[in-house]
């Protein structure tokens, strides 16, 4: 039976310095809560405890932990300590589990089979529109999305996530819940934050730090069945929270790209060392074994469908690589004029299947 913390004596733990889950658990096999937090400095110092850690339990920072509580008390926020029956059993069971999670929106949604999608702050057109369309069609299947809410493929995942279902992403974020890191983000967060959640170990009035990015990250990855890996260079945070994954034994799914594009040399780098490679969301959905049916179609109709899809300019359009091609290439390719070919091009720009890069245009699906 899990130990029975109240919501401040957690707090008190959590400004305990280097005071880990797995430390709790052993000041628990020597002692009752009621017990530890009866007990003086030479009681604690007899049960392993440092100085340091001495100080911070019998004088804790009451301030601090006000302002804790005064967040808790807002709509929607939640406190799970690590024996919270609400608390996501496999998070509790890596190796290095948070002590407790800030939670603002649905905590039950932790607790539901996640992904985890991640990738470069930098990405691509093209990166970008394949996160989007793996999380919507993933989330569709009742798969649940989860990733960082930074710039680039994360931004891309919960907002592919959210077009299928507005409870269908978790994000796991560096800062306290008081706070929206990036700030261009702040009508992600809140949308996330209705019917989602957003996730930190952070204390509310916590502003982001460099250290503070790849704590955020073994939480994602230990929220997930699997990490999906859209677009990362060497080195990157995304393969940090790829390595998270593989070390708690979760598996971890790749996306390849051009040998020549530097966005995804880390993924190359991943499915050298073992990495699944991942072309559609079926890749995954066969792996994990986890379908729900919630769709009305299923996603390799889904994708048939995509690839039936009755386009204008096919000439043009085959010419179109998923790499960035000129204008001047496309005139050359298809011999015609360049006032045609970026009429078309404006044509098929509308549709959504090629979009305006540095240097020209890409290919955004295949069809």
């Amino acid at each position: 039976m899990l130990p029975n913390l109240s919501v401040v004596q957690y707090l008190k733990l959590a400004g305990v310095p280097r005071f880990s889950t797995a430390r709790l658990q052993a000041a628990l096999s020597q002692c009752s809560v009621e017990q530890l937090f009866a007990a003086d400095a030479s009681q604690l110092a007899a049960w392993q405890f440092s100085p340091p850690q001495i100080s911070a339990l019998l004088q804790p920072k009451q301030a601090r932990i006000e302002q804790a509580l005064a967040w808790l008390e807002q709509d929607d926020c939640h406190l799970l300590g690590c024996f919270d029956p609400r608390y996501p059993e496999c998070l509790r069971n890596i190796q290095r589990p948070p002590l407790l999670l800030f939670v603002r929106g649905n905590p039950a949604l932790l607790v539901k089979p996640q992904l985890a999608i991640v990738g470069s702050r930098h990405a691509s057109v093209s990166g970008l529109n394949h996160a989007k369309r793996f999380a919507q069609q993933l989330a569709e299947q009742g798969i649940t999305i989860t990733s960082g809410m930074a710039l680039g493929i994360d931004a891309a995942a919960h907002k592919g996530a959210l077009l299928a279902k507005p409870d269908a992403t978790i994000a796991v974020v560096a800062t306290g819940l008081d706070r929206v890191y990036p700030k261009r983000h702040q009508a992600l967060a809140h949308q996330i934050s209705e019917q989602g959640a957003i996730v930190s170990e952070f204390w509310p009035g916590t502003a982001a730090k460099a250290n503070h990015f790849p704590r955020r990250n073994r939480i994602i990855s230990g929220l997930s069945l699997a990490t999906l890996v859209v677009q990362a260079g060497l080195p990157s945070g995304s393969l940090l929270t790829a390595n998270y994954a593989a070390e708690q034994g979760r598996d971890v799914f790749a996306m390849p790209g051009s040998i020549d594009d530097p966005l995804h040399a880390g993924c190359h780098h991943l499915i050298q060392q073992g990495a699944k490679l991942v072309t559609c969301p079926v890749d995954i959905i066969e792996e994990l074994g986890v379908f729900s049916g919630q769709t009305a179609l299923p996603l390799h109709a889904v994708e048939q469908n995509m690839q039936e899809q009755d386009l204008p300019y096919r000439q043009l359009l085959d010419n179109v690589a998923y790499e960035t091609t000129t204008i001047d290439d496309l005139v050359l390719s298809t011999q015609q004029p360049v006032d045609a070919v970026l009429a078309q091009l404006t044509e098929l720009e509308i549709l959504g299947v090629v979009a305006v890069v540095p240097g020209g245009y890409v290919k955004l699906r295949r069809n």
